[in-house]
């Protein structure tokens, strides 16, 4: 749908895990769907670490792998689109003061300086808790308040000055508890991952007026947040409740839409367009449909949106948010997507 719209993918992952790989030629052939993607945010996913060192500078692996593929990316020979344009790290922010010179490395490693923060834009350290534990990832260990401590404040505190944003990746009944962060610090750029993390599995199946009812209320409270930015993503996560599990055949663009519809829309109200972005999450919701099927569910939402409201969902609000040097306005060469064919996905 709408193939000649510019799309920049805020939110991706890379990794190579035991049983599970997704890597650059992977995505390359998820993104050779007819979409004109022009530019890509990788985040982080525990990719690559490094295998020795101290803890808190393991995560440094990832930030040099992505970098890696954004170098191969931007050497054309695979394609127009640049792939991880923008890199979102992972640094534990509970180290408080100490987390200033892990910044700095991030920064450094992805070619920039304190001046100016090349391809590296950003944090993403997990909060998302909940009461029942099967819902979060034990290897992201988070508490209740832990948005509330003074060490991981005192962490935060050095994003804003370094020019470093923080996705937030929290559960629907925490996005109060993420306004109150955000109103503590006005001038640290959020942005809000995965639709604000609305949950409808175990405990919370069946109760879905209830948790929407609870949901829009925090997407609301953050809204009224100048600082905070969403992502239209995640919704193919089985932790969603929105999947179509056991069905015979993937889901259409257009069941996707009508199932997706509240949610968005509400995100869409309630931020304004120009303060919501796309994001695939893939490999995650690849589980649930195919890039260009997801893609295209979107922009039916979009429907009879204006032109300016759909450039800012699809490309512009990722662009000003990560400040990308993507020109989404000039015209693609020849070369889109070219070489696709050598992917093994």
């Amino acid at each position: 749908m709408e193939p000649e719209h510019p799309v920049i993918d805020a939110h991706h992952h890379l990794y190579d895990r035991p049983g599970s790989q997704y890597l650059f030629d992977d995505y390359l052939a998820d993104l050779g769907t007819g979409h004109n993607v022009r530019a890509t945010v990788f985040l982080q996913a525990r990719a690559m670490l490094r295998a020795h060192g101290p803890e808190h500078l393991k995560p440094l692996g990832e930030t040099e792998f992505a970098n890696g593929v954004a170098a191969m990316s931007a050497s054309g020979i695979y394609g127009a689109t640049q792939v991880c344009a923008g890199i979102v790290g992972f640094a534990d922010l509970t180290l408080g003061d100490g987390i200033r010179p892990v910044l700095e490395r991030h920064i450094s490693l992805a070619g920039g300086t304190t001046v100016s923060g090349g391809r590296f834009c950003g944090i993403r350290q997990s909060l998302t808790w909940d009461p029942d534990a099967t819902l979060t990832n034990p290897l992201y260990p988070t508490s209740e308040c832990q948005m509330d401590t003074t060490a991981f404040r005192a962490g935060f505190a050095h994003l804003a000055p370094l020019g470093l944003s923080f996705d937030a990746w929290v559960f629907f009944h925490q996005l109060r508890r993420l306004a109150v962060l955000a109103r503590a610090f006005p001038e640290t750029s959020i942005v809000v991952n995965h639709c604000g993390g609305f949950v409808g599995i175990k405990g919370y199946q069946g109760r879905g007026d209830t948790v929407f009812q609870e949901w829009r209320q925090g997407i609301l409270e953050l809204a009224a947040c100048p600082n905070v930015m969403i992502k239209l993503s995640g919704l193919g996560m089985r932790l969603s409740g929105l999947t179509f599990e056991g069905q015979d055949r993937a889901p259409s663009s257009m069941a996707l839409a009508q199932a997706w519809r509240p949610w968005l829309e509400t995100c869409l109200t309630a931020f304004g367009a120009h303060r919501c972005m796309f994001g695939s999450n893939f490999p995650v919701d690849k589980g649930n449909h195919s890039y260009g099927v997801g893609l295209n569910a979107l922009k039916r939402v979009l429907g009879t949106s204006t032109p300016a409201d759909k450039a800012n969902v699809l490309w512009r609000s990722a662009k000003t948010f990560y400040r990308l040097p993507i020109d989404c306005a000039a015209p693609l060469s020849s070369g889109m997507n070219a070489d696709v064919s050598r992917s093994n996905g």
